[in-house]
């Protein structure tokens, strides 16, 4: 009898025979479609959708963990995945089972037959990798089942697949410049599309933006009747403090003020991130009439992690990994460089994307490291890391060209360990992060390093 990781990942090597979810169309009437013929399982929970150029999965883990604390069953959706696809789909804090993958697939599969048969027949392309793995994530969840989903899009928003549920809350993070191919080359024309989010009558709760993205939410959420609060205006981070493993907050939210409270993140931007998320649980629960109970806002934040985002992987020399990968990124994990660690130098480990902006990211990261390892993430869309370490030494940087991850971690944990106060920065792209993590484990770097 197969065993279930063996029918999940079978479900995977299905998903991953179709256009993948870097190929993306303005066309969630395709989805729409398939769900409806399922009966619109992502109608029988409540949803908060997030959106935005970075913070989204940070803060989406934060919601998750707050609302998973008020004693509801989450469900969480978030992409791209660091080791495993089931990471992707979280019911109730823990990855989805696999029997659980298996059988939701089960019950779509019949269905995905009829849709690809009509795009065919329309001249269209049949249903992507992204597509379908959100109509898995909406029937799995709703097979859970579950009270609250939190749904981070894949890409833009208005016609990302995901925006075929109705968010109660949306939720925007800060706004920047990112797959301008696709979604704009302005932010005002970015934030036009994350904006399709906001759905009649909800609740939008927004990082503080720029001039232009905050005129296109505002105006966007009066035409659709929704309520909205922008952080520095509505809600606030009003203090925060480096403490051991994270940082101490005092937040004024929408409903209620919040001191001393522990988040176990490191960096200033998760602080922000905080800030956000429990207005967006405020926003949830009742709005500004309901503040979140001490007790519950402690267990949720303490409780919350970010894998992947600033996340200690080793020590003797000290490891850290970032899912940084493009220049808005960076420069969060520039700061918390400086403000949240005391060393002396940084080595980085560096493997970028090609459709990433490699130049703002090595300009933006080059002032706050001594040395770089140029390399390359696992992936036939990786940057060739001869011409990152080029790149490296036009901004007047040194570098050195490692081919794989492997090559790259032993040497720059090597330099780190050859003096004090020297540690390693692990940075460029998701899949190189998701590398770094199982690389780590496998490897023990927690011991040390050995020469």
């Amino acid at each position: 009898m197969t065993d279930d990781r063996e029918r999940a990942d079978a479900v995977y090597s299905a998903l991953m025979e179709r256009a993948g979810e870097r190929w993306v169309q303005p066309r969630k009437e395709r989805t729409a479609r398939l769900l409806e013929l399922m009966d619109d399982p992502q109608k029988t929970y409540r949803v908060v959708h997030l959106t935005g150029t970075n913070g989204k999965t940070s803060t989406a883990r934060m919601i998750e963990s707050l609302l998973r604390a008020h004693g509801l069953r989450t469900g969480l959706f978030t992409s791209p995945h660091l080791e495993r696809f089931t990471e992707r789909i979280m019911i109730d804090g823990e990855p989805i089972a696999d029997a659980a993958v298996a059988d939701a697939w089960e019950e779509i599969e019949p269905f995905v037959g009829i849709v690809d048969a009509e795009l065919e027949a329309a001249g269209d392309a049949p249903l992507t990798f992204f597509e379908l793995l959100t109509v898995l994530a909406f029937v799995a969840c709703a097979d859970a089942p579950i009270d609250v989903l939190v749904l981070e899009v894949g890409m833009g928003g208005s016609w990302d697949s995901t925006n075929t549920a109705d968010g109660d809350v949306a939720v925007f993070t800060p706004i920047d410049l990112d797959h301008a191919d696709r979604l704009g080359d302005t932010i005002a024309k970015i934030a036009e599309v994350k904006a399709g989010i906001i759905k009649d009558g909800a609740a939008v709760v927004s990082s503080r933006q720029t001039p232009e993205a905050e005129a296109v939410l505002r105006r966007v959420a009066t035409e659709r009747g929704a309520s909205i609060a922008f952080e520095g205006q509505d809600f606030a981070l009003v203090e925060q403090r480096l403490a051991v493993g994270g940082q101490q907050l005092t937040v004024r939210g929408l409903a209620g003020q919040y001191a001393e409270e522990y988040l176990p993140m490191y960096g200033e931007h998760q602080g922000f991130n905080a800030a956000l998320a429990i207005a967006a649980v405020e926003s949830l629960i009742g709005g500004a009439q309901h503040a979140i109970v001490g007790d519950v806002l402690a267990e949720g934040l303490t409780g919350a992690t970010s894998p992947g985002r600033l996340q200690l992987l080793g020590i003797a020399p000290t490891v850290i990994v970032d899912a940084a990968h493009n220049p808005h990124g960076a420069r969060a994990l520039a700061a918390a460089l400086k403000d949240s660690f005391d060393f002396d130098e940084w080595g980085l480990v560096l493997g970028v994307l090609g459709d990433k902006d490699a130049t703002g990211i090595v300009e933006t990261l080059l002032p706050s490291v001594e040395h770089v390892f140029a390399t390359a993430p696992d992936s036939d869309r990786a940057s060739d890391p001869d011409a990152l370490a080029d790149l490296v030494e036009r901004a007047r940087g040194r570098a050195t060209v490692h081919p794989t991850l492997t090559e790259a971690a032993d040497a720059a944990r090597e330099w780190a360990a050859s003096a004090d106060r020297r540690a390693v920065i692990i940075a460029g792209s998701v899949v190189l992060a998701g590398e770094a993590i199982s690389l780590s484990a496998a490897e023990d770097w927690k011991s040390g390093w050995r020469a």
